[in-house]
C-alpha cells in the first residue's frame, strides 16, 4: 500500500499475514466482515480464522494467489470470501509479508441501455478502469481485467495498492491522487509485465483524466492503458545510439575503446558481448579487406550481465583460430552481419566447430548470436559478436540495424585509435633515436636522465644532453619543443644538433642562445610560407660548467628554473634571467654565473613534470625539492625519487625530460700555469719547464708529443697573438691537455703548406698528433687547446 495512504479506510477488508502465518495488522473493514476485533485476533495465526473442516488455501506458486475462502464469523457462521493475497516488498532481508484484502460489496454500477455503447466500453481493445474518490476501483472492462488477470466483477471496490504490491501499483496510486486533487491529466510510463501476459514484459503509457459532475467536481479517474512498446524501443535505440557516440572513443586506446563498445550494449542490446580484432599485417600496421579463413582474432575486449564474464571463452588478449563455419568468420568473409538463433539450428551448427562454446550454450541458454564487422575506412578490423541468453526475445532486424550503427561508430574510433598508436609509435621511436641513448662520463659532471613520453596526448620535443667541452668543461642543455607528433620530434632533432655544433665552437651560453633563436625564427619561417605564420617554437636551458674554476654560467630562453641541491643542504632553486622563448626574435638573453661546490646537484627538467591538475606549480615546486634534497649516493634512485613524487601513477599529460649532474672539481694539483712573455728565445725554457711537469705527474710517454705541441702553439701566440699570453696544462686520468690562451681575437686556420713553403705546417701537425684541437673566444681574446690521449687510453 502507498505509505501516504491508511491501511484501514473502513471499507475493503485488510489484513497483513507475517511469514510465520501470525496475524500482524486487522482493519475495520475486516471487523465487519467477520466481526473480530483486531484485538482478538491480532497475534494469532490467521489458520484460526478458518471455517471447521474448511480446506486451507494452498502455498501460492509467485507472489500473488486468489481463490474464495471458508471463514468463520465471530458468531460462529461460516462466510465464503473471496480473497485477493499478496507478497509485499520485504521491510529488511528477513521479512516477507501478505497482504490479502476482500473487495467491499458495492452497489451495481449502472450499464447504458444502449447495447453499442455497452458493446463499447466492455469489447474496447484499449485497458480501461475507472476509480472513484477514494481511489476504489469503481469498474473495468475486459481487456484490463485480462491484464490484470483476475475477473472484472472481483476488482471492485479496490485500490491499486491492493491488487498489487509492485512499485507501478503505489506510482500509480500516486498519480491518481494527484489527479484528484488537482483535476489535471496525468501520464504514468513503465515498463512492466502485465500478470495476465503470458508473454514478455512491454512498455505501458497510463493515461489518467478526471471524471467530473454537472457542476465540475471532480468525482473519479478514468485510468486507460497502452502498449508502447515500439515507441519505446525505437526511443531506447535512438538513446543507446547516443550513448555510444558519447561513451566510445573517450582516449586513443584500443583495447578501451572496445571495451567501451561492449560496455555500452550490455544490457541495453545483448546478455554477452565480445570484441575480437584481427592483428594488423606487416610492418605498415593497414588492415586489409575481409580475411579468408580460417581466421586469427584476439580478443580485446567482453562484457556479461554476469559478474565475471563466466560464458567467455578467450581471454583478453588471446588469440583464437575461427574456421568458416563459425560465426565470427562468416560475417567477416561475408562482409555483414550474421544472425543465428537456437530456433533455426544455425547457432548449433555453426558451434558444432567449438565444443568448448557449444556446452556454453547449452550451459547459459544462449539461444541466439548477432556477428557484426568491424569495418572503418574500407578496411575489416574486426568483428563484434552479440549474444542474448537472459532476455527472452531473439534479434531482430531493428537490433541488426542498431547493432551495425553502433559498432561502425566504434570501428571508426577502433582504426583512430590504431592510427594514433602507429603515429605514436613511430614518433617515440624517432623521439628516443634522437635523444642520447647514454650520456658521457666526464670528469667535470656525473650525470642521470630520464625522459618519459606522453600518456594522454602525442609525444613532445622534450629533449636534454651532455656535451664535453674543451678544458676539461662540460655542457648540459634541456630543451622542450612546442606542440606533439612527428613533426615536434623532428624539429628537436634539429635543435639538438644545432647545439651540439655552436657548442663545439666554444660560444657562451647566452651567445649561443642567440644564434638558437635565429634558427628557429628561419624554422618558423620556412614552416609558415604557405599559411603565412610561422608554427616553431622552443624553450632551452643552456649550461657550461668549468670543474677547474667550480663556476658554472647558466643561460635561459623562456625555459623554468633549474635547481641546485648543494652537499649539505636543502635544494632551492637558481634565480636566472628568463629571456625569451626560442623564435621570438629579436630580444637579448642574458647569463648568470654561479659558484658550485664540489658534490653540488643540478637539476633541469621541462615543465612537464611540474604541470598537474591536482595542485599548483607552487606545491609541485615544493614536492620537487624535497624529492632532491633526501641524501643518497645515486642519482639514479634521485631521478626515480622525483618522477615517483611528482608524476600521477598512469604517467604525465606533457612530456617530461629531466637531467641531474653531479658536480666534480679538479684539484689544483692537477692543473700547471705559465704566464710567457713574448720572445722566441724562451719558448725551449718554456718546454723545458713543461717537461719537468710532466715527469711530476708521471706522464714521460706524453713528453714528446706535448713539447711539439706546446712548442708550436706558443710560438705561434708570441708571433701572432698579443700578450698577455699564458699556457696551461690539465690532465685526468686519460687526457692531457694544452691550452694557449692571448688577447688576439684573431684565430688560427688550419691550412696545407705548399711544397717550397717554409711555414704553415704548424697546426696540421698539432692535429695529427693529438686525438682534438680548437679554439674558444673569451671575453679577454681566444684560447688554443689540443688534447692528447694518455697511453694507457690509446
Amino acid at each position: 500500500m502507498s505509505p501516504d495512504e491508511p491501511f484501514d479506510d473502513g471499507v475493503a477488508a485488510r489484513v497483513v499475514i507475517a511469514a510465520d502465518g501470525t496475524l500482524t495488522e486487522w482493519s475495520e473493514g475486516a471487523r465487519r466482515l467477520l466481526g473480530h476485533t483486531a484485538d482478538e485476533v491480532v497475534g494469532r495465526p490467521a489458520a484460526g480464522l478458518l471455517a471447521d473442516g474448511a480446506d486451507p488455501p494452498p502455498t501460492p506458486v509467485d507472489a500473488r494467489w486468489s481463490g474464495t475462502l471458508s471463514l468463520r464469523h465471530r458468531d460462529g457462521r461460516t462466510v465464503p470470501v473471496w480473497v485477493l493475497a499478496h507478497r509485499r516488498p520485504p521491510d529488511g532481508p528477513d521479512t516477507t509479508d501478505w497482504l490479502a484484502v476482500a473487495p467491499p460489496a458495492m452497489p451495481d454500477r449502472d450499464v447504458p441501455d444502449d447495447p453499442l455503447l455497452r458493446a463499447a466500453l466492455t469489447q474496447s481493445p484499449c485497458a480501461m478502469m475507472i476509480f472513484d474518490e477514494q481511489l476504489r476501483l469503481h469498474g473495468v472492462n475486459d481487456a484490463m481485467a485480462d491484464l490484470l488477470g483476475l475477473p472484472a466483477g472481483r476488482l471492485r471496490g479496490l485500490r491499486p495498492t491492493d491488487i498489487g504490491s509492485r512499485q507501478q501499483n503505489r506510482d500509480l496510486e500516486e498519480h491518481l491522487r494527484r489527479v484528484l486533487g488537482t483535476g489535471r491529466r496525468q501520464d504514468m510510463q513503465t515498463y512492466m509485465k502485465a500478470t495476465g501476459e503470458d508473454r514478455g514484459p512491454h512498455a505501458w503509457l497510463a493515461r489518467m483524466a478526471p471524471l467530473t459532475d454537472d457542476a465540475g467536481r471532480v468525482r473519479g479517474v478514468c485510468v486507460t492503458a497502452h502498449d508502447f512498446s515500439d515507441q519505446y524501443r525505437a526511443r531506447e535505440r535512438l538513446q543507446l545510439v547516443n550513448e555510444a557516440s558519447v561513451r566510445i572513443g573517450t582516449t586513443l586506446d584500443v583495447t578501451r575503446t572496445a571495451q567501451e563498445l561492449a560496455d555500452v550494449c550490455v544490457p541495453a542490446l545483448a546478455d554477452f558481448v565480445s570484441v575480437d580484432l584481427l592483428d594488423p599485417p606487416g610492418q605498415s600496421g593497414e588492415p586489409a579487406g575481409p580475411p579468408a579463413p580460417p581466421v586469427n582474432l584476439r580478443r580485446a575486449a567482453h562484457r556479461s550481465v554476469n559478474p565475471g564474464s563466466p560464458e567467455a571463452v578467450a581471454k583478453p588478449g588471446q588469440v583464437d583460430v575461427y574456421p568458416e563455419s563459425s560465426p565470427q568468420a562468416a560475417s567477416l568473409v561475408a562482409g555483414h552481419t550474421v544472425v543465428a538463433s537456437g530456433s533455426s539450428a544455425d547457432l548449433e551448427r555453426w558451434l558444432a566447430w567449438d565444443p568448448v562454446r557449444f556446452r556454453r550454450v547449452r550451459e547459459y541458454g544462449i539461444h541466439s548470436t548477432m556477428s557484426v564487422p568491424l569495418q572503418a575506412r574500407g578496411a575489416t578490423l574486426g568483428v563484434a559478436v552479440f549474444t542474448r541468453f537472459r532476455r527472452p526475445e531473439a534479434f531482430t532486424d531493428d537490433d541488426v540495424l542498431l547493432a551495425e550503427e553502433v559498432t561502425a561508430r566504434a570501428a571508426v574510433c577502433i582504426d583512430n585509435a590504431r592510427r594514433y598508436s602507429r603515429e605514436r609509435e613511430t614518433t617515440l621511436t624517432l623521439q628516443r633515436s634522437l635523444l642520447p641513448r647514454t650520456l658521457p662520463r666526464t670528469a667535470a659532471v656525473e650525470a642521470a636522465s630520464r625522459y618519459l613520453p606522453a600518456t594522454r596526448s602525442g609525444v613532445g620535443g622534450d629533449w636534454f644532453d651532455v656535451i664535453p667541452l674543451s678544458g676539461m668543461r662540460v655542457a648540459m642543455v634541456v630543451g622542450d619543443v612546442v606542440g606533439h607528433g612527428i613533426q615536434a620530434s623532428a624539429t628537436m632533432g634539429r635543435l639538438r644538433t644545432a647545439v651540439r655544433t655552436l657548442a663545439d665552437i666554444d660560444l657562451a651560453p647566452d651567445e649561443l642562445l642567440t644564434h638558437l633563436d635565429d634558427l628557429v625564427v628561419r624554422l618558423s619561417q620556412e614552416s609558415g610560407s604557405d599559411a603565412g605564420t610561422g608554427e616553431v617554437g622552443a624553450t632551452c636551458l643552456y649550461a657550461v660548467y668549468d670543474p677547474v674554476s667550480r663556476r658554472c654560467t647558466l643561460a635561459r630562453a623562456g625555459h623554468p628554473q633549474p635547481l641546485l641541491a648543494p652537499p649539505d643542504g636543502p635544494a632551492r632553486q637558481l634565480d636566472l634571467p628568463s629571456g625569451p622563448p626560442l623564435g621570438v626574435g629579436g630580444l637579448p638573453f642574458e647569463s648568470t654565473e654561479v659558484d658550485l661546490r664540489e658534490g653540488s646537484v643540478l637539476a633541469f627538467h621541462t615543465d612537464g613534470l611540474l604541470a598537474s591538475r591536482e595542485r599548483d606549480v607552487d606545491a609541485s615546486q615544493r614536492m620537487l625539492r624535497e624529492a632532491l634534497s633526501a641524501p643518497t649516493d645515486s642519482l639514479d634512485e634521485t631521478c626515480d625519487r622525483v618522477l615517483h613524487a611528482l608524476l600521477p601513477p598512469g604517467g604525465s599529460a606533457d612530456d617530461v625530460a629531466l637531467l641531474l649532474a653531479r658536480t666534480r672539481g679538479l684539484p689544483s694539483s692537477q692543473v700547471a700555469t705559465w704566464d710567457i712573455p713574448a720572445d722566441p728565445a724562451l719558448v725551449a725554457p718554456i718546454r723545458k719547464q713543461v717537461v719537468d711537469q710532466l715527469e711530476r705527474w708521471d706522464l714521460l710517454e706524453a713528453t714528446f708529443t706535448a713539447e711539439l705541441v706546446v712548442s708550436e702553439l706558443v710560438t705561434n701566440a708570441i708571433r701572432y697573438g698579443a700578450p698577455p699570453i699564458r699556457l696551461r696544462l690539465i690532465h685526468d686520468a686519460s687526457t692531457l691537455i694544452c691550452e694557449v690562451s692571448d688577447t688576439n681575437h684573431t684565430a688560427p686556420h688550419l691550412r696545407r703548406a705548399k711544397t717550397w713553403d717554409e711555414g704553415g705546417r704548424g697546426l696540421l701537425l698539432v692535429a695529427q698528433l693529438t686525438q682534438r684541437w680548437g679554439s674558444r673566444h673569451t671575453a679577454e681574446g681566444k684560447t688554443i687547446w689540443a688534447e692528447l690521449a694518455l697511453l694507457d687510453d690509446i
